[in-house]
């Protein structure tokens, strides 16, 4: 009766245990390359209907595998979308977005260096230099 109760606690322990790490160690933005910090965001406040999602971020260098990741990364809701416009940190980037395309001033176009979208249909669009 006694090891029943030690071999039920002993697989509590081990169950909590993973259930810990493995919720733990899940990817992050933080474990990417090109130091990507989030300058601007919107989204739009209709909680009715598709939840739209625009983030400008600075990447320090052109890690295009590292910058489509981190738009998968991104939160992203059954038929609404995301995009993510990544601009170079050395360069102006903006502070404010507006709900319509194009999102952000024209004079920061030059900066862009990537935009990755992912549309109502979960369809992703990563494209270079989209100015």
């Amino acid at each position: 009766m006694k090891n029943k109760k030690i071999i039920f606690l002993i697989l509590i322990a081990l169950t909590l245990g993973f259930i810990i790490y493995d919720s733990t160690s899940l990817p992050s933005a933080k474990n990417l390359e090109g130091n990507f910090k989030e300058v601007a965001v919107y989204r739009n406040e209709n909680n009715t209907g598709p939840i739209n999602r625009v983030y400008a971020v600075t990447v320090e260098s052109q890690v295009w595998d590292e910058m489509k990741k981190y738009g998968d990364l991104m939160p992203y809701t059954k038929y609404g979308t995301t995009t993510v416009y990544f601009f170079d940190a050395s360069q102006k980037a903006p502070d404010k977005l507006a709900p319509a395309a194009p999102h952000f001033e024209a004079a920061l176009n030059s900066g862009c260096l990537a935009t990755y979208s992912k549309d109502q249909n979960g369809e992703v669009s990563f494209k270079k230099s989209s100015f």
